[in-house]
Parts: structure tokens; C-alpha cells; sequence
């Protein structure tokens, strides 16, 4: 009874995986590993914490690597031919990613350097064009200026070594003077008002103030001349403020004389005139001499007080208008045109003796900005390993405003965060173990015979970690049929030839590099309707051919000196 394939199923025994690290090294994190490039940096901690997520990259000595399993990059592309002429080799690297050595990775045997010869045709030299025109310069005066031209390699890309020297050159220029804008001086004071108040014909008094061009002049001697300062150099501004100018007073006609004055003491029979032809206006002089003329009586007359005229308006408290706080000027007034009796009393003057006026036509006064309070760190973003939390501020209390200096500073600040967890690591399978020897169950030698037997590989779950899946699928054990031929004695015929091994050694001394052919063994006497196996290494028998031998070599020209470093 011929014997099935078997598949046998087990549950998955799961292997602890541990890289070699040191817990305590410091490192630089990163929240993304793709074929060697670390990007999102999250900053410097303990490599243990750092891989606590095996999808992180970590960078040491400015090579980054992974956090993950161990496993192999990419190889490299091939490098250019060792020479430009005639038969050379050519190289391409990988490594192993994840593992402090290359025997952490499957397959440890498997070299990290291949190389195989090369045939460089670079062989009739060109060499550079004609050198392109200079580009504009960098600057067009003042100095310190570059300007560039290049040429071309008139090789195709593989031969482009042969083009030795540079393929750019610079040189300064733009040492000519650059031309000065003029800028103002600041404003002198204002000058006297042209009059020292308003007259009645309503022609308003004004007052002036000017500024130069002299901060800095504007050059004359420059290519092209400096730009003369925009904006007027004289400001004009009517003097408004000014009070109305005094109107002297005119005395009118004499009255009759009046009745006595009998409320207290002795008294005058009046006769009065008035000021009012015209009357005094603005502080003007009160008319002289007296308003009334008097015969006795019995009784005296108080006198009520009357308000001078007002001052002229004071300076402005301050140079600009503060926010919810203008400037004021102010001006005042006595009573005094008369004083008001003391015995008996007269009457006080009415109303305020000072009057105030904000300075509204004053220009705001400059606002710098300032820092709001830094924003809370939110929760560390990520669930496992370490994370990056940031606080942000804005400036806004107050903004700048009115010309005001803007905040100095980040907006931005970072930490950080650590969550003690790890992340889970998913399981990954190893390689599998080399087929068992071919026995006829259970255990029976069926070497040499025609009996077809089973053999066995296995493979391991290597890991998971912190709750990390399994390794996709369950199959742990594999068997196959198969034929015991080790030793046997089997005749074959030539098969083709093997692919060229690398050269070797890479690097320095003669180096060669070798194929095979192989005698394929003659299997037709056995049963293989079904999938089976051959199992061990027979004893083949094929003819020699002395012109195509089973080996051959050759050597490896022109291979590149070993750098120690």
C-alpha cells in the first residue's frame, strides 16, 4: 500500500525572541523604520524604551536601525564598473536590520557582498564640453556676490567618470556700490503759532514743523542714484487750540440815579453805566473807571465775582493715544474781573475754573505682542512605547498693534511621554529544518531500495510578544514521499551549467570566480507518478567529456584594494 503525503497540524510553540540590547544605551527614537531611514524623530531616551514599539527605528554612530526582528535589507543596486576600459567587477551590499550581527538574520550563511565582473566600454574619452554662459550674479552691488557656470560631460551616464575635475566653478562679483535711499530725519518741535489767538474775522493762526532727508541722504554718486525720501518734508497744522483774542470793553451812557441802598450800613444812590459798547470779550480789558457814581446813603452794595478770560490751552500730557487712555491738554480761568466782595459777600463766580480736552489727533501709541499662556500637554498620543506631546501659545495677549514688536519665541514645545507598555511583537516564522533521513514508517532503512518512504522538516513560531499575533497559519511539520539514495550507485547524464559564483575574495589579490555542471542521476527506474523526493547524495556515474570538464573557472580582472577602515 503506497503511503500518502502527510500534513501534520500542531499548536504553534512560541518562542521568546530578545535582541541583544543594553538597556541603559542612549539613543535617538524614531516613530518610523523603512529599509534603513528613520523619520518623525521623538528625541533621545533608553533604547529599551524606545522598542517597546517594534515598528520604531533607533539611530546610534549615525546609522539607523530597527527595532523589529531581525531581518535583511535590500541589496544595494550595483556599483559602477571598476574600471573605464576592459573587463572589471562590480559590487552590491546588503545588511541585517534588527541584530547586532548578521547571524541574528535567516540564512546567516548568505554573504552581504556579491561580486561578479564586469565589461566597461568606456574606452574613447571625450571628455567635457564647452563651458555655458555665467549665471546673473547673486547680488547686483554691494559684494559677496556669486555667479556660476558649468559644463557638460559629453560621455553617456556609464562612462561619466571619465570626465575628471569639476563640472561647475563660481567666482564674486557685484562689488559695485549700491545705491542709498533716503530716509527721513525725525520731525523738529513745532514752531510758534502765527498768531497768539483767534481774531474775529475768523483767519486761524497755524504753526509748522519740517524734517530732512538726511537718515541717510540719498546717494548721488551711485548707479543708479539713491531714491529721494517720499512724503513731504514740511507738516502745517492749525493752531485751533488758541483762545479767541481779548475784546476791550466801551463804557455806555450814565443811568439816572436809583434808590438808596438801605440793606446794611450806609448806602449810595447809583447812577451806573454799562460796559457793553461794546462789552469786554475773550479777557479783554473791562472798561476803566467807575460803572456807577454815587451820592451817600445809608447802606453798601456786596459785589459778585466775574470770570476772567481763559488761558491759552497747555501741551499735551503725553505723545500718543494709549489704548483707553488719550492724552489731555488743559487751560484755566480766575475770578477776578472783579473779585467777589468778602464784607459783605458777594456772589462767587459760576461754573469750573479749568477745562480739559483729550488729544485725540495724536497718533496710537505702539503695542507689543505678547505671549498668551502655553496650552496644556494633552494625553500621551500613543497607547504603547514612547510618544511625542505637544503645548502650543499664540500671540494674542495683547497682538502687536500700531508697529508693536512681535513675541520672540516658539509657539510650539514638546516632551516626551513614556507609557510603560510595550507594543505587541507579532510572530514570525523561522526558516525550515533540513529534511529528517528517508525512512519506510516507522523506522525502517529502505537505502538503495525502490520503496518509497516519508521524511520530516519542521519550522518554529519565533515570538509573539505583549500580546503580538501569531504567525499567520498553524503548520509546524511537513512530510513528504520520498527514496533513500545516499550512497547508491546511479547513472546520470550532464546537466547544464550553474549560474557564475560571486568573485573571490571581493576585494584585493587575484580573485576568481567558478561554475559547475552537474551529473544529473538517472531516475526512471523508480515510481514517480506522485510527487516523491530523492533523499541523500548517490553515487552518480556520467561519461567525461575532456572539452567540457564538470568544473571551470576564471579569473576576476582589475578587483578594487581592501579598505581596512
Amino acid at each position: 500500500m503506497e503511503l500518502m503525503a502527510l500534513r501534520i497540524v500542531l499548536v504553534p510553540v512560541l518562542l521568546l525572541l530578545l535582541l541583544p540590547l543594553d538597556p541603559a544605551e542612549g539613543v535617538r527614537c524614531f516613530a518610523e523604520f523603512q529599509q534603513g531611514q528613520c523619520s518623525k524623530e521623538l528625541g533621545e531616551m533608553e533604547r529599551e524604551q524606545c522598542c517597546q514599539n517594534p515598528a520604531y527605528g533607533f539611530q546610534r554612530d549615525g546609522v539607523c536601525d530597527s527595532c523589529g526582528h531581525p531581518t535583511w535589507s535590500l541589496w544595494s543596486f550595483w556599483s559602477t564598473c571598476s574600471i573605464l576600459c576592459g573587463q572589471g567587477v562590480t559590487q552590491r551590499r546588503r545588511r541585517c536590520y534588527g541584530a547586532t550581527d548578521q547571524s541574528k538574520c535567516q540564512n546567516p550563511s548568505t554573504t552581504t557582498l556579491q561580486v561578479q565582473p564586469c565589461n566597461s566600454t568606456c574606452c574613447t574619452v571625450q571628455g567635457w564640453g564647452q563651458w555655458l554662459s555665467w549665471s546673473p550674479c547673486t547680488v547686483s552691488c554691494g559684494g559677496g556676490g556669486v555667479r556660476r557656470r558649468g559644463r557638460d560631460c559629453l560621455e553617456p551616464p556609464e562612462c561619466a567618470a571619465t570626465c575628471s575635475g569639476q563640472s561647475e566653478e563660481k567666482e564674486t562679483c557685484g562689488t559695485a556700490r549700491c545705491p542709498v535711499h533716503g530716509g527721513w530725519a525725525g520731525w523738529s518741535g513745532w514752531s510758534t503759532c502765527t498768531a497768539s489767538c483767534l481774531a474775529k474775522r475768523g483767519v486761524v493762526p497755524t504753526r509748522q514743523r519740517h524734517r530732512s532727508c538726511s537718515s541717510p541722504a540719498p546717494s548721488q554718486d551711485t548707479v543708479p542714484p539713491g531714491a529721494p525720501c517720499p512724503g513731504d518734508a514740511n507738516h502745517t497744522q492749525p493752531c485751533s487750540h488758541l483762545p479767541n483774542c481779548p475784546v476791550d470793553g466801551i463804557w455806555g451812557a450814565w443811568s439816572p440815579p436809583g434808590l438808596c441802598s438801605v440793606t446794611c450800613g450806609e448806602g449810595l444812590r447809583l447812577a451806573n453805566r454799562v460796559c457793553n459798547s461794546p462789552a469786554p470779550q475773550y479777557g479783554g480789558r473791562y472798561c476803566s473807571g467807575p460803572s456807577s457814581r454815587t451820592s451817600e446813603c445809608s447802606s453798601l452794595c456786596p459785589v459778585d465775582g466775574v470770570w476772567a478770560g481763559w488761558s491759552s490751552w497747555g501741551q499735551c500730557s503725553g505723545t500718543c493715544v494709549a489704548v483707553g487712555r488719550a492724552p489731555v491738554m488743559t487751560r484755566q480761568r480766575s475770578c477776578s474781573n472783579p473779585a467777589p466782595s468778602s464784607l459783605p459777600p458777594g456772589a462767587a463766580c459760576q461754573g469750573p475754573s479749568s477745562e480739559s480736552l483729550k488729544c485725540n489727533h495724536l497718533a496710537p501709541c505702539a503695542v507689543d505682542g505678547s505671549w498668551s499662556p502655553w496650552s496644556p500637554f494633552p494625553p500621551c498620543p500613543v497607547t504603547c512605547g514612547a510618544g511625542l506631546e505637544t503645548s502650543s501659545r499664540t500671540c494674542s495677549s495683547p497682538a502687536p498693534s500700531h508697529g508693536g514688536q512681535s513675541c520672540k519665541g516658539a509657539t510650539q514645545r514638546t516632551r516626551i511621554c513614556h507609557t510603560t507598555v510595550p507594543c505587541p511583537v507579532d510572530g514570525v516564522w523561522s526558516e525550515w529544518s533540513a529534511w529528517d533521513k528517508c525512512k519506510y514508517p516507522p523506522n525502517k532503512d529502505i537505502r538503495c531500495m525502490q520503496n518509497r518512504g516519508l521524511q520530516r522538516r519542521k519550522r518554529s513560531c519565533l515570538g509573539p510578544q505583549h500580546n503580538g499575533s501569531i504567525c499567520s497559519g498553524n503548520l509546524l511539520l511537513e512530510t513528504q514521499r520520498c527514496y533513500d539514495v545516499h550512497g547508491c550507485k546511479i547513472s546520470g547524464h550532464w546537466d547544464g551549467w550553474d549560474p557564475w559564483s560571486s568573485c573571490s575574495p571581493a576585494c584585493g589579490g587575484v580573485s576568481r570566480r567558478a561554475r559547475r555542471r552537474h551529473c544529473k542521476p538517472d531516475y526512471s527506474k523508480y515510481r514517480t507518478n506522485l510527487p516523491v523526493a530523492f533523499d541523500g547524495k548517490p553515487q552518480l556515474k556520467c561519461d567525461l567529456d575532456s572539452s567540457q570538464p564538470p568544473l571551470e573557472s576564471e579569473p576576476c580582472l582589475n578587483t578594487p584594494a581592501c579598505n581596512d577602515t
